[in-house]
């Protein structure tokens, strides 16, 4: 929405730093996406387990940060659901609900993990966690800063 030649949300360019704090991870590299219903996180080393009768995920991400080390993640799971991928092939994704951290906005997000090994950005936001939050400028980059953001203290 655009007041006055204002806009009421922050302007995002395609690829942003963000961070998923209640997950530990405090600087990924994402790729904004409109297109892309769901928001999809790289993971490896993939593996579910049963905790406190609640199914629990353990996975690593690599964050895209040259000075990152692998980061080890444990979470409950939120959701399974079918996902179809931009070459049109549905798969079976596991969905987390946690906290995004970008452009001084914190706010709950579901994300499914994946595999995008062969992707430039270990990180898809789709339009889903964007809706109501951002504006979208496909023409630029790091538009909330080229630095990886602090760590978000929590609440």
């Amino acid at each position: 929405m655009v007041e006055r030649g204002k806009s009421l949300k922050p302007v995002l360019g395609w690829r942003e730093w963000l961070a998923l704090p209640d997950l530990g991870i405090h600087a990924i590299r994402a790729k904004l996406d409109s297109g892309a219903r769901s928001s999809a996180l790289h993971v490896d080393s993939l593996e579910t387990f049963q905790s406190g009768g609640r199914e629990w995920v353990r996975f690593s991400v690599a964050t895209g940060s040259a000075r990152a080390k692998l980061v080890v993640v444990e979470s409950t799971v939120h959701d399974r659901r079918p996902v179809t991928d931009s070459g049109g092939h549905v798969s079976e994704r596991i969905f987390l609900r946690t906290r995004l951290v970008l452009a001084g906005q914190s706010y709950p997000v579901e994300i499914n993990l994946t595999s995008r090994r062969n992707m430039l950005f270990p990180m898809l936001l789709g339009r889903t966690a964007l809706a109501r939050h951002f504006l979208i400028d496909p023409a630029r980059s790091f538009r909330a800063g080229r630095n990886p953001p602090e760590p978000a203290v929590r609440p």
